[in-house]
Protein backbone atom coordinates (compact mmCIF):
# COMPACT_ATOMS: atom_id res chain seq x y z
CA UNK A 1 0.00 0.00 0.00
CA UNK A 2 2.80 2.37 0.94
CA UNK A 3 4.68 1.54 -2.24
CA UNK A 4 1.56 2.12 -4.32
CA UNK A 5 0.99 5.50 -2.66
CA UNK A 6 4.62 6.48 -3.31
CA UNK A 7 4.26 5.54 -6.96
CA UNK A 8 1.09 7.60 -7.27
CA UNK A 9 2.74 10.62 -5.69
CA UNK A 10 5.76 10.23 -7.96
CA UNK A 11 3.51 9.95 -11.00
CA UNK A 12 1.54 13.01 -9.89
CA UNK A 13 4.74 15.04 -9.48
CA UNK A 14 5.82 14.08 -13.01
CA UNK A 15 2.44 14.91 -14.55
CA UNK A 16 1.79 18.25 -12.83
CA UNK A 17 4.50 20.26 -14.71
CA UNK A 18 3.13 19.03 -18.04
CA UNK A 19 -0.42 19.97 -17.04
CA UNK A 20 0.75 23.45 -16.00
CA UNK A 21 2.52 24.00 -19.31
CA UNK A 22 -0.57 22.89 -21.23
CA UNK A 23 -2.81 25.19 -19.18
CA UNK A 24 -1.13 28.31 -20.62
CA UNK A 25 0.11 29.30 -24.03
CA UNK A 26 3.87 29.20 -24.38
CA UNK A 27 4.10 32.99 -24.21
CA UNK A 28 1.91 33.23 -21.10
CA UNK A 29 3.83 30.47 -19.37
CA UNK A 30 7.22 32.10 -20.04
CA UNK A 31 6.00 35.46 -18.70
CA UNK A 32 4.71 33.86 -15.49
CA UNK A 33 7.91 31.86 -15.04
CA UNK A 34 10.03 34.96 -15.73
CA UNK A 35 8.36 36.66 -12.76
CA UNK A 36 8.95 33.58 -10.58
CA UNK A 37 12.61 33.42 -11.64
CA UNK A 38 12.94 37.17 -11.10
CA UNK A 39 11.58 36.90 -7.56
CA UNK A 40 13.93 34.05 -6.64
CA UNK A 41 17.04 35.53 -8.28
CA UNK A 42 16.28 39.00 -6.95
CA UNK A 43 15.84 37.73 -3.40
CA UNK A 44 19.18 35.91 -3.45
CA UNK A 45 20.95 38.95 -4.93
CA UNK A 46 19.48 41.24 -2.26
CA UNK A 47 20.44 38.84 0.51
CA UNK A 48 23.99 38.59 -0.83
CA UNK A 49 24.42 42.36 -1.23
CA UNK A 50 23.09 43.06 2.27
CA UNK A 51 25.22 40.36 3.88
CA UNK A 52 28.43 41.62 2.28
CA UNK A 53 27.59 45.24 3.09
CA UNK A 54 27.15 44.58 6.80
CA UNK A 55 30.21 42.31 6.98
CA UNK A 56 32.39 44.97 5.37
CA UNK A 57 30.90 47.66 7.62
CA UNK A 58 31.93 45.58 10.63
CA UNK A 59 35.48 45.22 9.36
CA UNK A 60 35.59 48.94 8.58
CA UNK A 61 34.69 49.75 12.19
CA UNK A 62 37.42 47.42 13.45
CA UNK A 63 39.86 48.96 10.98
CA UNK A 64 39.60 52.32 12.71
CA UNK A 65 41.03 50.70 15.87
CA UNK A 66 43.17 47.99 14.31
CA UNK A 67 44.58 49.14 10.94
CA UNK A 68 46.04 45.69 10.28
CA UNK A 69 42.57 44.11 10.08
CA UNK A 70 42.15 45.11 6.41
CA UNK A 71 45.32 43.22 5.50
CA UNK A 72 44.50 40.07 7.50
CA UNK A 73 40.75 39.62 6.96
CA UNK A 74 40.71 38.93 3.16
CA UNK A 75 43.13 36.00 3.43
CA UNK A 76 41.06 34.53 6.25
CA UNK A 77 37.88 34.89 4.21
CA UNK A 78 39.51 33.19 1.23
CA UNK A 79 40.69 30.34 3.46
CA UNK A 80 37.14 29.81 4.77
CA UNK A 81 35.90 29.89 1.18
CA UNK A 82 38.39 27.16 0.25
CA UNK A 83 37.25 25.07 3.22
CA UNK A 84 33.58 25.44 2.27
CA UNK A 85 34.34 24.53 -1.34
CA UNK A 86 36.25 21.39 -0.38
CA UNK A 87 34.06 20.14 2.48
CA UNK A 88 30.56 21.15 1.41
CA UNK A 89 30.81 21.44 -2.38
CA UNK A 90 33.20 18.51 -2.85
CA UNK A 91 35.59 20.85 -4.63
CA UNK A 92 33.02 21.44 -7.38
CA UNK A 93 32.83 25.20 -7.94
CA UNK A 94 32.85 26.56 -11.48
CA UNK A 95 34.01 30.16 -11.13
CA UNK A 96 33.29 32.82 -13.71
CA UNK A 97 30.43 33.88 -15.95
CA UNK A 98 32.06 32.09 -18.86
CA UNK A 99 30.83 28.77 -17.42
CA UNK A 100 27.29 30.03 -18.01
CA UNK A 101 28.30 30.98 -21.55
CA UNK A 102 29.74 27.51 -22.05
CA UNK A 103 26.48 25.87 -20.91
CA UNK A 104 24.56 27.97 -23.45
CA UNK A 105 27.12 27.47 -26.21
CA UNK A 106 27.03 23.70 -25.80
CA UNK A 107 23.27 23.82 -26.40
CA UNK A 108 22.23 22.59 -22.97
CA UNK A 109 21.70 25.67 -20.77
CA UNK A 110 21.71 23.29 -17.82
CA UNK A 111 23.53 24.33 -14.66
CA UNK A 112 24.08 22.20 -11.53
CA UNK A 113 21.59 22.62 -8.69
CA UNK A 114 24.43 23.36 -6.29
CA UNK A 115 25.07 26.64 -8.14
CA UNK A 116 21.77 27.96 -6.82
CA UNK A 117 23.55 28.58 -3.50
CA UNK A 118 27.26 27.82 -3.92
CA UNK A 119 28.29 31.09 -5.59
CA UNK A 120 26.25 33.21 -3.19
CA UNK A 121 27.83 31.60 -0.12
CA UNK A 122 31.43 31.53 -1.35
CA UNK A 123 31.37 35.08 -2.72
CA UNK A 124 29.85 36.34 0.53
CA UNK A 125 32.72 34.73 2.44
CA UNK A 126 35.36 36.13 0.07
CA UNK A 127 34.08 39.65 -0.58
CA UNK A 128 32.45 40.10 2.83
CA UNK A 129 35.86 39.61 4.46
CA UNK A 130 37.41 42.18 2.13
CA UNK A 131 38.47 40.11 -0.88
CA UNK A 132 39.03 42.55 -3.73
CA UNK A 133 36.46 41.08 -6.11
CA UNK A 134 32.91 41.78 -7.25
CA UNK A 135 29.57 40.15 -6.49
CA UNK A 136 27.98 40.59 -9.90
CA UNK A 137 29.51 37.51 -11.54
CA UNK A 138 28.37 35.23 -8.65
CA UNK A 139 24.96 36.94 -8.81
CA UNK A 140 24.75 36.24 -12.57
CA UNK A 141 25.77 32.60 -12.04
CA UNK A 142 23.30 32.18 -9.19
CA UNK A 143 20.46 33.82 -11.11
CA UNK A 144 21.26 31.77 -14.21
CA UNK A 145 21.30 28.56 -12.15
CA UNK A 146 17.93 29.47 -10.62
CA UNK A 147 16.44 30.07 -14.06
CA UNK A 148 17.97 26.89 -15.49
CA UNK A 149 16.82 24.68 -12.63
CA UNK A 150 13.30 26.09 -12.53
CA UNK A 151 13.08 25.50 -16.29
CA UNK A 152 14.24 21.90 -15.80
CA UNK A 153 11.12 21.20 -13.74
CA UNK A 154 9.01 21.59 -16.88
CA UNK A 155 9.08 19.99 -20.34
CA UNK A 156 10.77 22.94 -22.04
CA UNK A 157 13.09 23.02 -25.02
CA UNK A 158 16.57 24.50 -25.28
CA UNK A 159 15.44 28.00 -26.35
CA UNK A 160 12.89 28.42 -23.55
CA UNK A 161 15.34 27.03 -20.98
CA UNK A 162 18.00 29.46 -22.19
CA UNK A 163 15.53 32.34 -21.98
CA UNK A 164 14.65 31.57 -18.34
CA UNK A 165 18.36 31.22 -17.57
CA UNK A 166 18.89 34.72 -19.00
CA UNK A 167 15.90 35.98 -17.01
CA UNK A 168 17.67 34.90 -13.82
CA UNK A 169 20.81 36.79 -14.81
CA UNK A 170 18.78 39.85 -15.79
CA UNK A 171 16.96 39.90 -12.45
CA UNK A 172 20.24 39.47 -10.57
CA UNK A 173 21.93 42.46 -12.22
CA UNK A 174 18.74 44.54 -11.92
CA UNK A 175 18.56 43.77 -8.19
CA UNK A 176 22.24 44.45 -7.54
CA UNK A 177 22.04 47.98 -8.97
CA UNK A 178 18.30 48.71 -8.97
CA UNK A 179 18.80 49.06 -12.71
CA UNK A 180 16.21 47.03 -14.68
CA UNK A 181 17.24 48.26 -18.14
CA UNK A 182 20.90 47.43 -17.49
CA UNK A 183 19.85 43.95 -16.33
CA UNK A 184 17.93 43.27 -19.52
CA UNK A 185 20.71 44.66 -21.73
CA UNK A 186 23.31 42.56 -19.91
CA UNK A 187 21.31 39.42 -20.71
CA UNK A 188 21.00 40.46 -24.35
CA UNK A 189 24.60 41.62 -24.89
CA UNK A 190 26.50 39.03 -22.84
CA UNK A 191 24.35 35.90 -22.68
CA UNK A 192 22.04 35.98 -25.69
CA UNK A 193 22.79 36.83 -29.31
CA UNK A 194 19.98 35.70 -31.59
CA UNK A 195 16.84 36.88 -29.78
CA UNK A 196 13.28 37.19 -31.05
CA UNK A 197 11.06 40.13 -30.13
CA UNK A 198 8.87 37.84 -28.02
CA UNK A 199 11.86 37.13 -25.75
CA UNK A 200 12.01 40.75 -24.61
CA UNK A 201 8.83 40.58 -22.54
CA UNK A 202 10.01 37.78 -20.18
CA UNK A 203 13.39 39.51 -19.81
CA UNK A 204 11.68 42.82 -19.03
CA UNK A 205 9.38 41.17 -16.48
CA UNK A 206 12.31 39.45 -14.77
CA UNK A 207 14.38 42.65 -14.70
CA UNK A 208 11.49 44.73 -13.40
CA UNK A 209 10.74 42.15 -10.70
CA UNK A 210 14.35 42.10 -9.52
CA UNK A 211 14.62 45.90 -9.52
CA UNK A 212 11.33 46.24 -7.60
CA UNK A 213 12.57 43.88 -4.90
CA UNK A 214 15.81 45.86 -4.71
CA UNK A 215 13.90 49.14 -4.42
CA UNK A 216 11.82 47.76 -1.55
CA UNK A 217 14.52 45.93 0.39
CA UNK A 218 17.82 47.79 -0.12
CA UNK A 219 18.73 51.26 1.05
CA UNK A 220 20.78 53.71 -1.03
CA UNK A 221 23.63 53.03 1.39
CA UNK A 222 23.87 49.50 0.00
CA UNK A 223 23.02 50.31 -3.61
CA UNK A 224 25.45 52.12 -5.89
CA UNK A 225 23.55 55.38 -6.34
CA UNK A 226 24.75 58.90 -7.22
CA UNK A 227 23.10 62.31 -7.27
CA UNK A 228 26.28 64.38 -7.54
CA UNK A 229 26.63 64.44 -11.33
CA UNK A 230 27.14 67.94 -12.73
CA UNK A 231 25.35 69.18 -15.87
CA UNK A 232 27.04 68.16 -19.10
CA UNK A 233 29.20 70.87 -20.70
CA UNK A 234 29.80 70.26 -24.40
CA UNK A 235 33.06 72.27 -24.22
CA UNK A 236 34.52 69.23 -22.40
CA UNK A 237 33.96 66.84 -25.34
CA UNK A 238 37.68 66.82 -26.37
CA UNK A 239 38.60 65.72 -22.85
CA UNK A 240 35.96 62.96 -22.94
CA UNK A 241 37.48 61.74 -26.22
CA UNK A 242 40.87 61.49 -24.51
CA UNK A 243 39.17 59.73 -21.59
CA UNK A 244 37.68 57.18 -24.01
CA UNK A 245 41.17 56.39 -25.33
CA UNK A 246 42.51 56.02 -21.79
CA UNK A 247 39.62 53.70 -20.86
CA UNK A 248 40.26 51.51 -23.91
CA UNK A 249 43.96 51.20 -23.09
CA UNK A 250 43.15 50.53 -19.42
CA UNK A 251 40.70 47.77 -20.44
CA UNK A 252 43.33 46.02 -22.55
CA UNK A 253 45.77 46.33 -19.64
CA UNK A 254 43.19 44.82 -17.25
CA UNK A 255 42.42 41.81 -19.47
CA UNK A 256 46.06 41.00 -20.19
CA UNK A 257 47.23 41.37 -16.59
CA UNK A 258 44.34 39.30 -15.25
CA UNK A 259 44.93 36.45 -17.71
CA UNK A 260 48.70 36.55 -17.10
CA UNK A 261 48.26 36.22 -13.33
CA UNK A 262 45.74 33.43 -13.86
CA UNK A 263 48.35 31.61 -15.97
CA UNK A 264 50.93 32.12 -13.24
CA UNK A 265 48.75 30.60 -10.53
CA UNK A 266 47.85 27.61 -12.71
CA UNK A 267 51.47 26.48 -12.38
CA UNK A 268 50.90 25.75 -8.69
CA UNK A 269 49.24 22.39 -8.25
CA UNK A 270 48.32 22.60 -4.55
CA UNK A 271 45.69 24.96 -3.17
CA UNK A 272 47.84 25.86 -0.16
CA UNK A 273 50.59 27.33 -2.36
CA UNK A 274 48.05 29.43 -4.24
CA UNK A 275 46.48 30.65 -1.00
CA UNK A 276 49.81 31.49 0.61
CA UNK A 277 51.12 33.39 -2.41
CA UNK A 278 47.85 35.13 -3.31
CA UNK A 279 46.93 35.88 0.30
CA UNK A 280 50.35 37.36 1.09
CA UNK A 281 50.45 39.57 -2.01
CA UNK A 282 46.86 40.70 -1.40
CA UNK A 283 47.64 41.55 2.23
CA UNK A 284 50.63 43.68 1.19
CA UNK A 285 48.60 45.54 -1.44
CA UNK A 286 45.70 46.29 0.91
CA UNK A 287 48.02 47.35 3.74
CA UNK A 288 49.75 49.85 1.46
CA UNK A 289 46.55 50.87 -0.36
CA UNK A 290 43.46 50.42 1.89
CA UNK A 291 40.99 51.43 -0.92
CA UNK A 292 41.71 48.01 -2.50
CA UNK A 293 39.79 46.37 0.37
CA UNK A 294 36.50 44.85 -0.76
CA UNK A 295 34.67 45.17 -4.06
CA UNK A 296 35.41 48.89 -4.34
CA UNK A 297 32.01 50.59 -4.11
CA UNK A 298 33.04 52.52 -0.98
CA UNK A 299 35.96 53.92 -2.98
CA UNK A 300 33.64 54.90 -5.84
CA UNK A 301 31.34 56.78 -3.45
CA UNK A 302 34.27 58.71 -1.98
CA UNK A 303 35.62 59.63 -5.41
CA UNK A 304 32.19 60.86 -6.50
CA UNK A 305 32.41 63.48 -3.72
CA UNK A 306 35.97 64.53 -4.74
CA UNK A 307 37.21 63.78 -1.21
CA UNK A 308 40.02 61.45 -2.27
CA UNK A 309 42.35 62.33 0.63
CA UNK A 310 40.26 60.28 3.08
CA UNK A 311 40.93 57.10 1.09
CA UNK A 312 44.50 56.94 2.41
CA UNK A 313 43.86 57.90 6.05
CA UNK A 314 45.38 54.60 7.29
CA UNK A 315 47.98 54.12 4.56
CA UNK A 316 51.76 54.32 5.22
CA UNK A 317 51.83 56.67 2.22
CA UNK A 318 49.26 59.10 3.66
CA UNK A 319 51.72 61.97 4.10
CA UNK A 320 53.17 61.54 0.60
CA UNK A 321 49.85 61.24 -1.19
CA UNK A 322 48.22 64.22 0.53
CA UNK A 323 51.03 66.73 0.09
CA UNK A 324 49.67 68.24 -3.15
CA UNK A 325 46.82 68.01 -5.66
CA UNK A 326 49.11 66.33 -8.17
CA UNK A 327 50.05 63.61 -5.68
CA UNK A 328 46.40 63.02 -4.81
CA UNK A 329 45.69 62.42 -8.50
CA UNK A 330 48.70 60.09 -8.81
CA UNK A 331 47.65 58.10 -5.74
CA UNK A 332 44.15 57.51 -7.16
CA UNK A 333 45.68 56.52 -10.51
CA UNK A 334 47.74 53.88 -8.65
CA UNK A 335 44.51 52.51 -7.18
CA UNK A 336 43.14 52.19 -10.71
CA UNK A 337 46.21 50.32 -11.96
CA UNK A 338 46.55 48.07 -8.90
CA UNK A 339 42.90 46.99 -8.68
CA UNK A 340 43.39 44.26 -11.29
CA UNK A 341 46.27 42.83 -9.23
CA UNK A 342 44.13 42.76 -6.09
CA UNK A 343 41.19 41.03 -7.78
CA UNK A 344 43.50 38.53 -9.50
CA UNK A 345 45.15 37.58 -6.21
CA UNK A 346 41.75 37.32 -4.46
CA UNK A 347 40.25 34.94 -7.01
CA UNK A 348 43.32 32.87 -7.86
CA UNK A 349 44.21 32.40 -4.20
CA UNK A 350 40.96 30.44 -3.82
CA UNK A 351 38.29 33.08 -3.35
CA UNK A 352 35.18 33.54 -5.43
CA UNK A 353 34.13 36.76 -7.11
CA UNK A 354 33.98 38.56 -10.41
CA UNK A 355 35.42 41.43 -12.40
CA UNK A 356 32.31 43.60 -12.81
CA UNK A 357 32.75 45.71 -9.65
CA UNK A 358 36.56 45.91 -10.03
CA UNK A 359 36.03 47.20 -13.58
CA UNK A 360 33.76 49.94 -12.23
CA UNK A 361 36.26 50.76 -9.49
CA UNK A 362 39.14 50.93 -11.94
CA UNK A 363 37.12 53.20 -14.22
CA UNK A 364 36.04 55.47 -11.39
CA UNK A 365 39.62 55.92 -10.17
CA UNK A 366 40.92 56.41 -13.71
CA UNK A 367 38.34 59.07 -14.57
CA UNK A 368 38.84 60.89 -11.28
CA UNK A 369 42.63 60.92 -11.54
CA UNK A 370 42.52 62.08 -15.17
CA UNK A 371 40.27 65.05 -14.36
CA UNK A 372 42.04 65.83 -11.08
CA UNK A 373 45.55 65.81 -12.56
CA UNK A 374 44.39 67.83 -15.56
CA UNK A 375 42.88 70.44 -13.24
CA UNK A 376 45.99 70.56 -11.06
CA UNK A 377 48.37 71.27 -13.96
CA UNK A 378 46.11 73.64 -15.90
CA UNK A 379 43.54 76.35 -15.45
CA UNK A 380 40.71 73.95 -16.29
CA UNK A 381 37.93 72.93 -13.94
CA UNK A 382 36.78 69.54 -15.20
CA UNK A 383 33.99 67.98 -13.06
CA UNK A 384 35.77 65.04 -11.40
CA UNK A 385 32.50 63.33 -10.45
CA UNK A 386 31.30 63.30 -14.07
CA UNK A 387 34.60 61.99 -15.41
CA UNK A 388 34.67 59.36 -12.68
CA UNK A 389 31.17 58.10 -13.58
CA UNK A 390 31.69 58.18 -17.34
CA UNK A 391 35.00 56.30 -17.07
CA UNK A 392 33.21 53.56 -15.14
CA UNK A 393 31.19 52.84 -18.28
CA UNK A 394 34.29 53.14 -20.47
CA UNK A 395 36.32 50.54 -18.60
CA UNK A 396 33.33 48.24 -18.05
CA UNK A 397 32.51 48.04 -21.75
CA UNK A 398 36.19 47.76 -22.68
CA UNK A 399 36.55 44.64 -20.54
CA UNK A 400 33.19 42.98 -21.24
CA UNK A 401 32.41 44.43 -24.72
CA UNK A 402 28.91 45.37 -23.58
CA UNK A 403 28.51 49.09 -24.38
CA UNK A 404 24.74 49.32 -23.96
CA UNK A 405 24.86 47.66 -20.55
CA UNK A 406 27.59 50.04 -19.42
CA UNK A 407 25.88 53.16 -20.74
CA UNK A 408 22.46 52.47 -19.27
CA UNK A 409 23.86 51.17 -15.99
CA UNK A 410 25.55 54.52 -15.30
CA UNK A 411 22.49 56.40 -16.56
CA UNK A 412 20.25 54.46 -14.17
CA UNK A 413 22.44 54.70 -11.08
CA UNK A 414 22.82 58.47 -11.60
CA UNK A 415 19.05 58.85 -11.85
CA UNK A 416 18.94 60.45 -15.28
CA UNK A 417 20.38 60.78 -18.76
CA UNK A 418 22.31 64.04 -18.38
CA UNK A 419 25.58 62.23 -19.12
CA UNK A 420 24.26 60.24 -22.07
CA UNK A 421 26.38 62.04 -24.69
CA UNK A 422 29.76 61.62 -22.93
CA UNK A 423 28.78 58.07 -21.96
CA UNK A 424 28.17 57.18 -25.61
CA UNK A 425 31.39 58.84 -26.76
CA UNK A 426 33.61 57.19 -24.16
CA UNK A 427 31.94 53.77 -24.46
CA UNK A 428 32.27 53.74 -28.25
CA UNK A 429 35.94 54.77 -28.25
CA UNK A 430 36.87 52.39 -25.42
CA UNK A 431 35.14 49.43 -27.04
CA UNK A 432 36.78 50.11 -30.40
CA UNK A 433 40.27 50.32 -28.89
CA UNK A 434 39.75 47.22 -26.76
CA UNK A 435 38.54 45.20 -29.76
CA UNK A 436 41.42 46.47 -31.89
CA UNK A 437 44.07 45.21 -29.48
CA UNK A 438 42.12 42.12 -28.40
CA UNK A 439 39.01 40.99 -30.31
CA UNK A 440 37.69 39.01 -27.34
CA UNK A 441 36.18 40.20 -24.08
CA UNK A 442 37.59 38.88 -20.81
CA UNK A 443 34.92 36.16 -20.57
CA UNK A 444 35.36 35.16 -24.22
CA UNK A 445 39.14 34.99 -23.78
CA UNK A 446 38.81 32.77 -20.72
CA UNK A 447 36.30 30.52 -22.50
CA UNK A 448 38.49 30.14 -25.57
CA UNK A 449 41.57 29.36 -23.51
CA UNK A 450 39.74 26.91 -21.25
CA UNK A 451 38.27 24.92 -24.14
CA UNK A 452 41.04 25.49 -26.73
CA UNK A 453 38.48 26.87 -29.18
CA UNK A 454 39.35 28.72 -32.35
CA UNK A 455 36.20 30.85 -32.21
CA UNK A 456 34.68 33.02 -29.51
CA UNK A 457 31.64 32.17 -27.43
CA UNK A 458 29.60 34.91 -29.04
CA UNK A 459 30.18 33.43 -32.49
CA UNK A 460 29.70 29.90 -31.19
CA UNK A 461 26.32 30.91 -29.84
CA UNK A 462 25.30 32.25 -33.23
CA UNK A 463 25.33 28.71 -34.63
CA UNK A 464 24.67 26.78 -31.41
CA UNK A 465 21.12 26.03 -32.52
CA UNK A 466 22.25 24.27 -35.70
CA UNK A 467 22.24 20.48 -35.93
CA UNK A 468 24.37 18.07 -38.01
CA UNK A 469 21.48 17.81 -40.49
CA UNK A 470 22.06 21.49 -41.38
CA UNK A 471 25.54 20.60 -42.69
CA UNK A 472 24.88 17.08 -43.98
CA UNK A 473 26.22 16.29 -47.44
CA UNK A 474 24.58 13.28 -49.11
CA UNK A 475 26.27 13.31 -52.53
CA UNK A 476 28.88 10.70 -51.50
CA UNK A 477 28.39 7.47 -53.45
CA UNK A 478 28.12 4.44 -51.14
CA UNK A 479 29.67 1.07 -51.84
CA UNK A 480 28.44 -2.28 -50.54
CA UNK A 481 30.94 -4.24 -48.48
CA UNK A 482 30.41 -7.17 -50.89
CA UNK A 483 31.48 -5.14 -53.92
CA UNK A 484 34.61 -5.69 -56.00
CA UNK A 485 37.17 -3.23 -57.32
CA UNK A 486 35.28 -3.20 -60.65
CA UNK A 487 32.12 -1.92 -58.96
CA UNK A 488 34.17 0.62 -57.02
CA UNK A 489 35.64 1.94 -60.32
CA UNK A 490 32.07 2.33 -61.58
CA UNK A 491 31.19 4.35 -58.50
CA UNK A 492 34.26 6.54 -58.97
CA UNK A 493 33.14 7.37 -62.51
CA UNK A 494 29.75 8.59 -61.17
CA UNK A 495 31.05 10.54 -58.21
CA UNK A 496 32.59 13.98 -57.91
CA UNK A 497 34.01 13.06 -54.51
CA UNK A 498 37.27 11.32 -53.60
CA UNK A 499 35.91 9.55 -50.52
CA UNK A 500 33.59 6.53 -50.63
CA UNK A 501 31.68 5.16 -47.60
CA UNK A 502 31.35 1.36 -47.39
CA UNK A 503 28.08 0.03 -45.89
CA UNK A 504 26.65 -3.38 -45.10
CA UNK A 505 23.19 -4.71 -45.91
CA UNK A 506 21.65 -2.72 -43.06
CA UNK A 507 23.23 0.60 -44.14
CA UNK A 508 25.70 0.47 -41.28
CA UNK A 509 28.98 2.25 -41.95
CA UNK A 510 31.76 -0.36 -41.90
CA UNK A 511 34.58 1.42 -43.70
CA UNK A 512 35.85 4.25 -45.87
CA UNK A 513 37.86 4.20 -49.09
CA UNK A 514 39.93 7.17 -50.21
CA UNK A 515 40.72 7.70 -53.87
CA UNK A 516 44.31 8.56 -53.01
CA UNK A 517 44.80 5.18 -51.32
CA UNK A 518 43.74 3.10 -54.36
CA UNK A 519 45.22 5.22 -57.13
CA UNK A 520 48.07 2.71 -57.55
CA UNK A 521 45.81 -0.25 -58.46
CA UNK A 522 42.72 1.37 -59.98
CA UNK A 523 44.11 0.98 -63.53
CA UNK A 524 45.11 -2.70 -63.08
CA UNK A 525 42.13 -4.20 -64.91
CA UNK A 526 43.29 -7.75 -64.15
CA UNK A 527 42.53 -7.15 -60.45
CA UNK A 528 39.04 -5.73 -60.94
CA UNK A 529 37.19 -8.94 -60.07
CA UNK A 530 39.65 -10.46 -57.60
CA UNK A 531 40.06 -7.52 -55.22
CA UNK A 532 37.22 -6.97 -52.75
CA UNK A 533 36.22 -3.61 -51.31
CA UNK A 534 36.84 -4.93 -47.81
CA UNK A 535 40.52 -5.32 -48.73
CA UNK A 536 40.80 -1.66 -49.69
CA UNK A 537 38.77 0.08 -47.01
CA UNK A 538 39.83 1.23 -43.56
CA UNK A 539 37.62 1.60 -40.52
CA UNK A 540 36.44 5.17 -39.80
CA UNK A 541 38.64 6.65 -37.09
CA UNK A 542 36.09 9.30 -36.13
CA UNK A 543 32.37 9.74 -36.65
CA UNK A 544 29.83 12.47 -35.93
CA UNK A 545 26.55 11.36 -34.37
CA UNK A 546 23.37 13.10 -35.44
CA UNK A 547 22.81 13.96 -31.75
CA UNK A 548 26.09 15.94 -31.49
CA UNK A 549 25.87 19.70 -30.97
CA UNK A 550 27.84 22.15 -33.06
CA UNK A 551 30.27 22.76 -30.19
CA UNK A 552 31.47 19.14 -30.13
CA UNK A 553 31.44 18.93 -33.93
CA UNK A 554 33.78 21.89 -34.33
CA UNK A 555 35.90 20.52 -31.50
CA UNK A 556 36.37 17.28 -33.49
CA UNK A 557 37.49 19.19 -36.57
CA UNK A 558 39.83 21.35 -34.46
CA UNK A 559 41.55 18.37 -32.85
CA UNK A 560 42.10 16.38 -36.07
CA UNK A 561 43.45 17.00 -39.56
CA UNK A 562 40.32 15.48 -41.15
CA UNK A 563 38.39 17.55 -43.67
CA UNK A 564 35.51 15.08 -44.11
CA UNK A 565 33.94 13.16 -41.23
CA UNK A 566 31.12 10.61 -41.69
CA UNK A 567 27.79 11.21 -39.94
CA UNK A 568 25.70 8.38 -38.58
CA UNK A 569 22.43 7.88 -36.74
CA UNK A 570 23.06 5.11 -34.28
CA UNK A 571 25.20 2.87 -36.50
CA UNK A 572 23.49 3.73 -39.79
CA UNK A 573 25.31 5.87 -42.33
CA UNK A 574 23.65 9.25 -43.06
CA UNK A 575 26.23 11.24 -45.01
CA UNK A 576 29.36 13.33 -44.51
CA UNK A 577 30.17 16.66 -42.98
CA UNK A 578 33.06 18.69 -44.36
CA UNK A 579 35.18 21.17 -42.44
CA UNK A 580 34.96 23.73 -45.23
CA UNK A 581 31.13 23.65 -45.21
CA UNK A 582 30.93 24.01 -41.42
CA UNK A 583 33.29 26.97 -41.32
CA UNK A 584 31.69 28.61 -44.37
CA UNK A 585 28.31 28.40 -42.67
CA UNK A 586 29.87 29.71 -39.48
CA UNK A 587 31.40 32.72 -41.24
CA UNK A 588 28.13 33.43 -43.04
CA UNK A 589 26.04 33.46 -39.85
CA UNK A 590 28.68 35.32 -37.85
CA UNK A 591 28.78 38.08 -40.46
CA UNK A 592 25.03 38.56 -40.07
CA UNK A 593 25.45 39.18 -36.33
CA UNK A 594 28.39 41.59 -36.40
Amino acid sequence: MSKSLTQRISQFVRIVPTLIVRKFSNRQFLIVMAVVVGLCAGFVAILLKATVHYLQSGFSTLHNQYPWIYAAAPSLGILITIGFTKLILNNQLQKGTYHVLLAIGKKSSQLPRSEVYSHAVTSALTVGAGGSAGLESPIVQTGSAIGSNIASLFPLGYKDRTLLLACGASAGIASAFNAPIAGVLFALEVLLVDVSISSFIPLLMAGATGALLSKIALSEEILLSFKEASPFNYFNIPYYIILGILCGVASVYYIRVYLSIENLFERFSHWSLKWCLGGALLAILIYLFPPLFGEGYATIRVLSTSDAVTLFSNSPFQALFSQSSLWIGISVLLISLLKVLAVSFSINAGGNGGNFAPALTMGSALGFSYAYITNSISALSLPTSNFSLVAMAGVLTGIFHAPLTAIFLIAEITGGYDLMIPLMIVAAISTSISRYFGPHSLDDAKLIRAKALTVSYRNMQVISGLAPSDFLEKDFVTISEKSTLRELIGAIEKSKRNVFPVVDGNDRLVGIISLEEIRGIMFSTSLYDSIKVTQLMHEPTLCIDDTDDIYSIMDKFDKTDMWNIPVRSGEKYKGFMSKSTVYSKFRELSARHQ
